[in-house]
């Protein structure tokens, strides 16, 4: 499933076409939403916006197309009529008088007037998105260490839109083994480095996933790796996806596990579960 930063690229690629320029016809593939086919066509596009993994796609008016991409979903950004060549499902297509943007394959549509977003029951419980500039390290310490989290699980917490929105499988891999933490440790179980190292991380890595389009792994590192010729979906991450191949701190080798039915990776080194 696409990440905060994965769909935030997105947004940025669908916005650079559309945003300013008025829609001259518009394609839902579900019968619920035909209706407003007509009536946003002739609308313009104000903005692209996401919150984690959610893409709100703002019309001058206030009106929302909403959007998530769950596990399968895809957005392509063409110019105008020229699809791709894919066998997926279209069910959403926005068209200008130069671009298209499409979107693949996703199920998780709708439309939200402007008065319905605040209440909308999907975006409602989110929690902050760590791509949004003004979110600061204190503060998600401070969220770390809340009563509504601090004694649950890492591995599960860091999936929970409610804690903070965009995280997803991957970055919860990264983000633990930067900071030195098991993925079985809670919050409160954490040293106050290890707290600091999680504030940081929480942030500073969906950051760099969204600069450098998917890769969290250090950027020296990065560089050294492909001056030895290493494919890049091997170099983009410290220990996600890297089962049995050797932590690049300590040479022991990546462990795999399954954390609410979702494969996690840590090393039993650099991330010690202090109650075995």
């Amino acid at each position: 499933m696409p990440e905060g930063p994965e769909i935030r690229r997105a947004a940025d690629r669908i916005q650079k076409a559309l945003a300013g320029r008025r829609l001259q016809s518009v394609f839902f593939a579900f019968d619920v939403l035909r209706p407003w086919c007509e009536r946003l066509r002739g609308e313009a596009v104000a903005a692209v916006d996401t919150v984690g993994k959610h893409m709100l796609i703002r019309f001058d008016d206030g009106t929302r197309i909403y959007s998530h991409n769950q596990l399968y979903g895809r957005w392509f950004v063409r110019p105008r009529d020229q699809l791709p060549d894919t066998g997926r499902s279209l069910r959403l297509a926005l068209h200008t008088r130069s671009h298209s943007a499409l979107l693949y394959s996703a199920s998780a549509i709708d439309v939200i007037p402007e008065e319905a977003i605040s209440s909308d029951h999907r975006l409602a419980g989110l929690g902050p998105d760590p791509l949004h500039p003004d979110l600061r390290p204190a503060r998600v310490r401070a969220r770390l260490l809340d009563a509504r989290y601090r004694r649950r699980a890492l591995a599960g917490l860091l999936l929970d839109q409610g804690f903070f929105a965009g995280l997803g499988n991957y970055l919860r891999s990264e983000i633990l083994y930067a900071a030195g933490v098991h993925p079985a440790h809670r919050p409160i179980d954490c040293s106050d480095n290890q707290l600091t190292a999680l504030a940081q991380a929480i942030l500073y890595l969906p950051r760099r996933s969204y600069r450098t389009g998917g890769i969290t792994n250090d950027p020296a590192l990065v560089r050294r790796l492909r001056q030895r010729g290493i494919p890049r979906e091997a170099l983009r991450f410290k220990v996600f996806g890297r089962a049995g191949e050797a932590c690049y701190q300590c040479g022991v080798s990546i462990q795999r596990s399954t954390v609410g039915g979702r494969r996690a990776y840590h090393c039993p080194v650099c991330q010690p579960d202090c109650n075995v």
